[in-house]
């Protein structure tokens, strides 16, 4: 291989042979390539056949002359680049302007001092390499402010000028001449609401040496709404007044609706669009204080739709979907009507609605004048629900119970009301349907319930009742099993298998949860290692982890402890954590998590989209993976909005590199579509319901045999 650059090319256009043959000789001297050309016309076929570097072009010559020959060049392909060096006995100033009007780079004045020719013709080449150069860098830079609508900008404060790049005028949706370089008419196209915002922050920034740094929307002429984000820093004059300002204007618009669409993910229901659990919770502990303050009276209404179960189970899920977003429909309807519902001024209603989940919903009342004010809440929320209901052509008749529970007098803080109108509502429903119950303290019938079933459980866990069911993960891209979550049972010798919403929130509650996991964690582990001695190459294991097992300041040590003696990586355990347990602590968390990762462990975030998320904390995280929660997959073939969450979802954690699995997956339509949305992984009863150990090892028998 020849480590010799090719030669530039110089291509000599003259009618005079002796001219030419000087030229060629002290050109080729100096390290250049020459080509020639006797006249115009064979000059600019002579450029667009070999595309020279650089022309020697004469003026004077017959036919074509050097002006017309070089504005003719200059129409080729590639001929707007090349330097030409005009050759001329006139020197005259109309004759120059006239070459430089042809487009020639520079000229040169016969008779011609050969030595220096050399050196002028290196000089035009560095100087339009150096201009080619500049001119690529500032179209990649363009492209760039372009792709991430990001443009830029500088005022001269003291002449009130302001220079805008292109991108500005796209982002904005005008042209130069329909905004002028006055700051004024920027702020002209500032949405009215955030001007002020805007005007102060460029006070701050010129005047109090602030930094620039604000979100605000434009309108556009057709009054379309973008959003911006400009960033900028002030230079001053040796007086220390400002005297320009340079920043950049990024248009945000997007980014801004997908933070949208993940807070309506984190704080309110996806079926229903209530807010959800998070987000009332929220609400109420901002209303409770303003009632300590003012002396307000509340009340937290829950409450839950009689036969609700038995309703989905036999008209199906998507008609109990139905219901749900109907009754949500009545209640809010209801309230708005409502005479009875207080406003603090016109404008403000004092109640909020929310979806606990399940058939459950929360009401919060506030600025009642006193207690019994709630009951005609009730009565006209009981009546609204008690209407028949045309759901898909079915007439469905449904009641509600209601529970209801009164600042102070049932509790002074968010939990004490919530859980005080839950039980009241449980009685309410011992009640018989379609009535309502204030919270008293002789309410007993659950407790006791709750303490003999307490009993069971320590009892469960001394004789070893708990078993693990096992649910398998399909890979959607190979069809294989790429995972196993363990699921834990209640073997009750009374009653057979129990399912785990009958027996894990009292666990939790007594703590009981804490034996419970260990103990699943150790036996998913056994499992695992059996079925490794059969030969089965079994898939990682996902263990499902509490959130009272996670506030342990032990919880690593009790992983460690469980995979003592395994290889990192080879034990085969992966834990699943649930979004909103994360985010409660959610630095200490981090550190936990990341000793467990290191031990080999994979973590996941389940439920995903149930809870209350950070994008900040999220990356930050050391996931390998993300569940979406079942609420989200069911729903998603009938109602856009569901598929456009879930599409959102998966593109969100596939831009932070983890995995997604998708929950509840029953249907051959549901995992065509997720296949489609570049899902990673289902779990669902279309792959398997969970089985028993042994059931689950002939299914890995039977995929390794085939």
């Amino acid at each position: 291989m020849s480590n010799f650059a090719p030669k530039q090319l110089v291509l000599v256009v003259d009618d005079d042979n002796i001219m030419r043959l000087l030229a060629r000789a002290t050109l080729e001297q100096g390290g250049f390539a020459v080509e020639e050309a006797n006249d115009g016309h064979a000059g600019v076929s002579a450029f667009e056949r070999l595309r020279p570097d650089i022309v020697l072009l004469d003026v004077m010559m017959p036919i074509l002359d050097g002006f017309g020959a070089c504005a003719a060049l200059r129409k080729l392909e590639g001929g707007n680049h090349a330097p030409v060096l005009m050759m001329t006995a006139l020197d005259d100033s109309d004759s120059i302007n006239r070459a430089y009007e042809a487009g020639a780079t520079d000229f040169i004045t016969k008779p011609i001092a050969w030595p220096m020719l050399v050196h002028r013709v290196r000089y035009l080449l560095r100087a339009n390499r150096a201009f080619l150069d500049l001119a690529q860098s500032q179209a990649r830079l363009a492209n760039a402010q372009r792709i991430a609508q990001l443009g830029h900008w500088e005022w001269n404060v003291a002449t009130d000028h302001v220079q805008r790049s292109d991108e500005i005028y796209r982002i904005v949706g005008r042209t130069p001449e329909q905004l002028s370089a006055a700051p004024k008419a920027f702020l002209d196209i500032v949405h009215p609401d955030d001007r002020p915002i805007v005007e102060d922050a460029l006070y701050a920034a010129l005047y109090r040496q602030q930094p620039f740094n604000v979100d605000f929307r434009i309108v556009r002429p057709d009054g379309g709404i973008r959003i911006v984000h400009e960033q900028g820093e002030v230079h001053y004059d040796g007086d220390r007044k400002p005297a320009h300002m340079q920043g950049t204007t990024q248009d945000i618009t997007e980014r801004k609706r997908a933070e949208e669409q993940i807070r309506q993910l984190a704080l309110y229901d996806s079926l229903t669009g209530l807010p959800n659990r998070h987000l009332f919770k929220e609400q109420l502990g901002h209303a409770l204080a303003r009632a300590g303050r003012t002396d307000e009276v509340l009340a937290v209404l829950s409450l839950d739709l009689d036969r609700f179960k038995r309703i989905n189970d036999t008209l199906g899920h998507e008609v109990g979907d139905l219901l749900l977003k109907e009754a949500a429909s009545r209640l809010t309807k209801t309230l708005r009507q409502s005479d009875y519902v207080t406003r603090n001024d016109l404008n403000e209603v004092n109640y909020v609605i929310a979806r606990q989940g399940g058939d459950e919903f929360t009401v919060l009342l506030g600025g009642l004048n006193q207690a019994p004010d709630t009951a005609k809440v009730a009565r006209r929320i009981l009546e609204a629900l008690s209407q028949p209901f045309d759901l898909d052509g079915n007439e469905i008749v449904a009641s509600a119970s209601v529970g209801i529970a009164v600042y102070p007098l049932d509790g002074n803080d968010a939990d004490s009301l919530l859980k005080n109108a839950s039980a009241a509502m449980y009685y309410s429903k011992q009640q018989g349907t379609n009535n309502y119950q204030y919270y008293n303290s002789g309410m007993n019938t659950a407790a006791l319930e709750k303490l003999s079933l307490e009993s069971k459980l320590r009892k469960a866990l001394e004789k070893e009742e708990f078993v693990l069911h096992y649910q398998p993960k399909i890979d959607l891209a190979k069809g294989t099993i790429s995972g196993i979550e363990a699921l834990i049972r209640w073997n009750d010798p009374e009653t057979g298998l129990v399912p785990p919403m009958q027996f894990i929130s009292l666990l939790e509650e007594t703590g009981m949860i804490l034996e419970a996991g260990r103990w699943a964690i150790r036996k998913a582990l056994e499992d695992y290692r059996e079925w490794h001695k059969q030969g089965l190459q079994p898939p990682r294991i996902a263990v499902n982890v509490s959130p009272i097992q996670l506030r342990q300041k032990d919880f690593v040590d009790v992983v460690r402890n469980a995979i003592k003696g395994s290889m990192a990586g080879s034990h085969g355990l992966d834990l699943e954590i649930t979004e909103s347990l994360i985010m409660e602590d959610i630095e200490g968390n981090i550190e936990k998590l990341r000793a467990i990762r290191d031990m080999g462990v994979n973590i996941a975030i389940d439920d995903f989209g149930t809870g209350y998320s950070s994008l900040a904390y999220l990356a930050k995280l050391p996931l390998q993976s993300l569940k979406i929660d079942r609420s989200f997959i069911i729903t998603m073939l009938n109602e856009p909005d569901s598929m456009t969450l879930v599409s959102t979802m998966i593109s969100l954690a596939h831009s932070i590199r983890l995995k997604v699995v998708a929950e509840g997956v029953d249907s051959e339509e549901q995992s065509k579509l997720l296949k489609l949305l570049r899902c990673d992984e289902i779990q669902g009863y279309l792959v398997s319901k969970p089985l028993p150990a042994n059931d689950l090892a002939a299914m890995l028998r039977e995929r390794k045999g085939s």
